[in-house]
């Protein structure tokens, strides 16, 4: 999971298997709904089309005409950061582990993990030190093949090597583009930290008081400006230049570093990412203490909240994820999470930098062994060094009848023409790995060509299907509430679902219950822009293999048809 600079973040696989019998689908004309109000977005994603006039999932209208208790509960795993357990809309919604006993120091159920009792952190180490910063995959990727590949041609390598020779290719390229364009920024910050005196002091003769808003700083710009150079030649441009010095704090204000600190911290972060994130040389590893090249149980330790100066914007990713999928449905307040009669297995992998394929295979393992049928994984990356490892988790998923939910990713690509892992293709020609896996894209409240996300990944042939995913109210860190957007917040909406189906039906198949989310889900019958472009459009049900959008309540309906069907 690729963090930027903390004050810029938390903004920021199908089967074979046949199709359910006569799928319960709906294709329905598009009507135009005024702009929503600040209330209807907080619960949007959970109204009905045809209803309610939003284009939500329809699961308000499932719970309000179901009249049966469900048969199970079901655990769902979500791998991602840590989180805060002790959120007040999350109380009692985690997994327990009954056959471990808490700071014993032993392995009581003998699974390998010590002190498990929620869960299980993969990114710390037994005294609870935990990984901040990590590299990004395509330095790990050009790290592991530099001894094969550097400096060699693709006519000087072996056949069976050469896939992974224009990988590297690949990796150095967008390793290169990395590097110019977090330089830059933290060149940009560098003298932003240096001239931050001068422009507060010179604001000081028109605004004693320093009591200024950007409206008022926009006006005096227009005023004094000597042209309309670009951001970057304005900032380049000398210090006595009044104009740049006000247009400067524009920026700032707008970036929510009006402060000197603010931008300090800011520096601070940048300057982690380009000798961290970026660095080869860097070893985000030696913290965890363990081998990365070896898979193995026991590593990191039990404490999947751990409470330290700094973890706060480590932890509220997770949270918000948790929150869309169990956050407690019975209580007055907060928000109602998709499904009831879960609990969450929370899994810790993710930091500043993108997760460790080690990492995410383990946490698969250990949610199969421990009881989870949700996985749920809202975070990606462009390589996989050891994809190997993750595909083989995969495989021993479906085996033990668990499904994985993955968020698309947030880079406005094709995720078909560009590899985006984890993933159920290999990406090279081969069959899919499973078929227990489903890749979701996210889709807006606007029925209107802005439809689906802007940032949201899409793939005719490996995005399955698409879920709300924009503006999604949720819980947060500290016993708060937020709307946040992203295809991590449409992964756990498709996760919530799941196991909605599972608890009421829990004898269906895993291949059973993807196929019903994606066979009952709405279609929309209009044009969007592609995400990525400026105007470029096509018809919606192009950009997912389904061309669908989720949809609870037909899930529901259809999962009791197929059940019946069953026996």
């Amino acid at each position: 999971m690729k963090f930027p600079p903390f004050i810029f973040i938390l903004i920021l696989f199908i089967s074979g298997c046949k199709s359910s019998q006569e799928p319960v689908t709906s294709s329905i004309p598009i009507i135009n709904k005024n702009k929503l109000t600040s209330q209807q977005l907080e619960t949007w994603y959970q109204k009905d089309y045809l209803k309610d006039s939003i284009p939500g999932i329809s699961l308000n209208k499932w719970y309000s005409e179901n009249k049966k208790k469900s048969k199970q509960q079901v655990i769902v795993a979500v791998i991602d950061t840590q989180l805060d357990i002790n959120h007040e809309d999350l109380k009692g919604q985690f997994w327990i582990n009954q056959k471990e006993i808490a700071n014993n120091n032993i392995d009581d159920d003998n699974n390998g993990y010590v002190d498990d009792i929620n869960g299980w952190n993969f990114t710390s180490n037994k005294k609870e030190d935990y990984v901040t910063w990590g590299n990004f995959e395509s330095v790990r990727f050009i790290r592991h093949w530099d001894p094969e590949f550097k400096g060699k041609t693709e006519d000087q390598i072996k056949p069976e090597n050469l896939a992974n020779y224009k990988e590297y290719q690949r990796a150095l390229k967008v390793n290169e583009k990395e590097n110019i364009y977090y330089n830059r920024w933290l060149s940009g910050l560098n003298h932003s930290v240096k001239i931050f005196p001068l422009v507060k002091d010179t604001l000081k003769h028109f605004f004693p008081k320093e009591d200024y808003t950007y409206k008022q700083l926009d006006s005096l710009y227009k005023k004094h400006k000597i042209n309309d150079k670009t951001y970057r030649q304005r900032r380049e441009s000398d210090d006595r230049d009044l104009g740049a010095l006000i247009f400067y704090m524009m920026i700032n204000m707008e970036d929510g570093e009006s402060t000197l600190e603010a931008l300090k911290k800011s520096e601070a972060e940048l300057d982690s990412i380009v000798n961290k994130n970026l660095n080869k040389d860097f070893n985000d590893r030696l913290v965890i203490g363990d081998n990365p090249n070896v898979l193995e149980k026991g590593y990191g330790c039990g404490n999947v909240s751990i409470s330290k100066k700094g973890i706060k914007n480590l932890k509220g990713h997770a949270t918000k994820v948790a929150g869309i999928i169990a956050a407690n449905r019975q209580n007055t307040i907060g928000v109602k999470g998709v499904a009831e009669n879960v609990k969450i297995m929370p899994l810790n992998i993710s930091y500043s930098g993108d997760e460790n394929d080690k990492d995410i295979a383990m946490a698969i393992y250990y949610a199969v062994d421990n009881g989870a049928k949700v996985i749920n994984m809202s975070f990606g990356k462009e390589f996989s060094v050891h994809q190997e490892w993750v595909s083989d988790a995969f495989k021993y998923a479906e085996k033990h009848n668990v499904l994985l939910v993955h968020g698309s990713g947030n880079e406005r690509f094709n995720v078909d023409e560009n590899p985006y892992y984890p993933s159920d293709n290999t990406f090279d020609g081969k069959p899919e790995v499973s078929g227990n896996f489903i890749n979701v894209g996210s889709v807006s409240a606007r029925l209107d060509k802005t439809f689906v996300s802007n940032f949201s990944n899409y793939g005719k042939q490996n995005v399955d299907l698409f879920a709300p995913g924009e503006q999604i109210y949720t819980t947060a860190m500290d016993n708060e509430y937020k709307s946040d957007s992203g295809t991590s917040l449409s992964a756990p909406i498709v996760s919530g679902v799941a196991a909605l189906i599972w608890s009421y039906y829990p004898k269906l198949k895993v291949q059973q219950v993807k196929q019903i989310i994606i066979d009952s889900g709405t279609t929309y019958n209009l044009e969007v822009i592609v995400p990525g472009t400026k105007d470029k459009q096509t018809l919606f049900t192009e950009l997912s293999k389904s061309g669908k959008v989720l949809n609870a309540y037909n899930a529901m309906k259809l999962a009791e048809k197929v059940s019946r069907q069953k026996k």
